[in-house]
């Protein structure tokens, strides 16, 4: 089974050391097992039959030459013998090319054994040259024969040399030795000529064998280099990855305690990465990953490491840092290559990286905390607008302790109903008439007391509780919104706002159109706040589940118009009903031109698009005039009334009118 990317590609050096360790396994075991083939080496029967054939073509070669021999010195029993071995050395070799080698082998060794054997007995015994032969014997035996086979056959002939010492020495036999002749010289020499043979054979097997072992181990150490560098480096980029990093950070590490000096951890995350990956495609999103690889290594010092963490995850490991104005000159360095213009698939793109700095020893003595508390750092850098970096801070912590309680106790506010919404009215800013109310949630903390939005909501964003949040304060306005309906309450519209992570989840309008449906709400009674970075979204998803949500017959509006990127294109592409001026510029309209000028615009705007307009922030009577004059329709504000709990929205609705001065409820 392949577990990872990585194990598939490092497959290749296991496959060769499996290789080489079966082959010396198989040669070690052999001597230990009794298998049933007769063969050494069961992995390489062909190379054992090719020697067999080999030796047995030298052997018939030689037999021819000493039966010649025999035969002109009129050595008749010895000539029969030869014609016996060469009948035994052609039916094995037959025998061999048809792949009985095993059976081959016993008939060619037998044979030429009792050939010898009987030679011995029937010439001059110990004084023979035939006595040669046995070495020989042994020597191809060796080659191609188990042990066992190979100890019974060298039993068998020194038997043969006992039995024939033994005839001679108490006279069974009489052994009479030859002169020295030419006729002796062709055998013995025929028999050293087999024995070169038969040596120079196992010799060359040898140096075969010892040169594949080589090749095996050059193959392995290969592999096992290749699978260093893959385990220690990114498949993509082929940077170092995290391992390799937390390695050399240990290095820089132990140099900095050494010598008293810092080391520094940067962490550095792409901005906007996603939105190019889910646009252009993952291969585009790939290329600009390889090359913001190049761009890193280019921008330090060659005693420095460049690792990808994962994903758009970069790190930058800094040997010698001790001075705090080159790590801020080298961040900067680092910033303005990324914001360089990319070329993929034809367009230039630009983007831009969030950098995260740890110093050792100030935030850690390790790789893991250095990582950590630069991995914060980056965080911090992007909450500053992206596109800069941040050293880390111990009070970066503390806001980390506190998210993750916010996150917990989010959670336990949900199960235990600590949530609850209260209701600012939106009135007709002419004559103070109820048109609508918005919903605002507040969390009734145990410890804490009554928390506001900007309180918990940007944790239940980041944490993804935003969705469950969101639902419930969509179920609870619309339950309120029939208990008001049902007690006769002038009728209104009901403003809730919506989080960009409801968007991405995919079933905001089914969501919608539960809650509608199950309590009995009308569509046009429910209105939905958008902001404006949301609409920039542009996706497909998006669009469609605004184009959902207007099937339904619910109101759409633009929450804090004027503060992101106000465009009209988007206005009439997403039909919206209504946009609410921000009350950064409402609260100033008396006394800043500029923001009159601003609000003058989107009210002008608005009217020619036949749009709604609420001004948010409205706290005295004078601006409440001036915005009248400028055509606003809706306001929204403490001067007409804060957000009151149902029961006091409810008292405020059947009244009709709106207070004079400062509402007190």
């Amino acid at each position: 089974m392949v577990l990872n990317d990585k194990a598939a590609t490092n497959s290749g050096s296991y496959s060769a050391a499996g290789r080489l360790s079966i082959e010396l396994n198989g040669i070690a075991m052999s001597s230990l097992q009794a298998p049933h083939n007769l063969l050494p080496d069961p992995v390489d029967r062909a190379a054992q039959a090719r020697r067999l054939q080999q030796i047995s073509v030298v052997l018939s070669v030689v037999l021819a030459v000493i039966g010649v021999q025999t035969l002109l010195a009129h050595s008749w029993p010895t000539s029969l013998l030869v014609i016996l071995a060469l009948l035994a050395l052609m039916v094995g070799m037959r025998l061999n090319q048809r792949g009985a080698t095993d059976a081959a082998i016993i008939l060619v060794l037998g044979v030429m054994t009792a050939v010898v054997s009987a030679s011995l007995w029937l010439s001059q015994g110990l004084y023979s040259g035939a006595l040669l032969a046995y070495p020989v014997i042994l020597i191809v035996a060796g080659m191609v024969l188990r042990l066992r086979l190979f100890v019974s056959l060298l039993l068998f002939m020194l038997a043969c040399v006992a039995l024939i010492t033994c005839a001679a020495v108490f006279g069974w036999h009489r052994f009479v030795p030859q002169p020295m002749g030419f006729g002796r010289m062709v055998n013995v020499s025929c028999i050293l000529l087999v024995c070169a043979c038969a040596v120079w054979i196992l010799a060359n097997d040898l140096r075969q064998t010892m040169q594949r072992l080589q090749l095996e181990i050059e193959r392995v150490k290969a592999s096992e280099a290749s699978f260093t560098h893959l385990a220690q480096h990114d498949a993509l980029t082929n940077l170092p990855n995290r391992l390799l990093a937390c390695d050399r950070m240990a290095q820089a590490i132990g140099q900095a305690r050494r010598y008293q000096r810092r080391a520094a951890l940067l962490f550095l995350d792409l901005d906007n990465f996603k939105t190019i990956n889910d646009s252009l495609g993952h291969d585009a999103g790939d290329q600009l990953l390889r090359e913001v690889a190049g761009r890193l290594q280019g921008a330090v010092r060659e005693m420095d490491t460049v690792s990808r963490q994962g994903g758009d995850e970069f790190l930058i490991v800094l040997t010698d840092a001790s001075d705090l104005d080159a790590i801020s000159a080298l961040a900067k360095h680092v910033l303005n290559s990324m914001i360089q213009p990319f070329s993929l698939k034809g367009m230039q793109i630009v983007t831009s990286v969030s950098i995260g700095v740890a110093l050792y020893p100030e935030d850690g003595d390790d790789f893991a905390a250095l990582l950590k508390h630069a991995d914060l750092a980056m965080y911090q850098a992007k909450a500053a607008g992206r596109n800069a970096f941040r050293f880390f801070d111990a009070r970066m912590n503390a806001d980390i302790i506190e998210r993750l309680s916010l996150d917990s106790g989010l959670r336990e506010a949900l199960r235990q109903e600590h949530f609850v919404l209260h209701y600012q009215p939106i009135v007709d800013i002419r004559d103070g008439r109820l048109l609508a109310a918005e919903a605002l949630i507040r969390w009734r903390h145990p410890q804490r007391g009554m928390l506001g939005p900007n309180r918990f909501i940007p944790a239940a964003e980041s944490s993804g509780l935003i969705v469950e949040i969101g639902e419930w304060v969509l179920n609870e306005a619309c339950r309120q919104m029939k208990v008001w309906r049902a007690a006769g309450l002038p009728a209104f519209v009901l403003s809730v706002n919506l989080s960009p992570v409801q968007f991405r989840r995919g079933n905001l309008e089914v969501m919608v159109a539960a809650a509608l449906q199950r309590y009995g709400v009308p569509a046009q009674c429910l209105e939905l706040e958008l902001t404006e970075s949301l609409l920039l979204q542009d996706s497909a998803r998006f669009i469609d589940s605004l184009a959902g949500l207007k099937a339904l017959g619910v109101r759409l509006s633009i929450d804090d118009f004027g503060t992101g990127y106000s465009n009209l294109s988007y206005l009439q592409r997403f039909h919206v009903d209504k946009l609410k001026i921000d009350q950064s510029f409402v609260r100033k309209l008396q006394d800043s031109a500029q923001d009159r000028a601003i609000v003058t615009a989107i009210i002008q705007m608005a009217k020619s698009l036949q749009l709604l307009t609420t001004a948010e922030g409205i706290e005295d009577e004078e601006t409440r005039q001036l915005l009248a004059q400028l055509g606003c329709d809706q306001g929204q504000g403490y001067w007409f009334a804060r957000p009151l709990v149902a029961a006091e929205f409810a008292a405020y609705a059947q009244r009709g009118c709106v207070p004079a001065g400062l509402s007190t409820d």
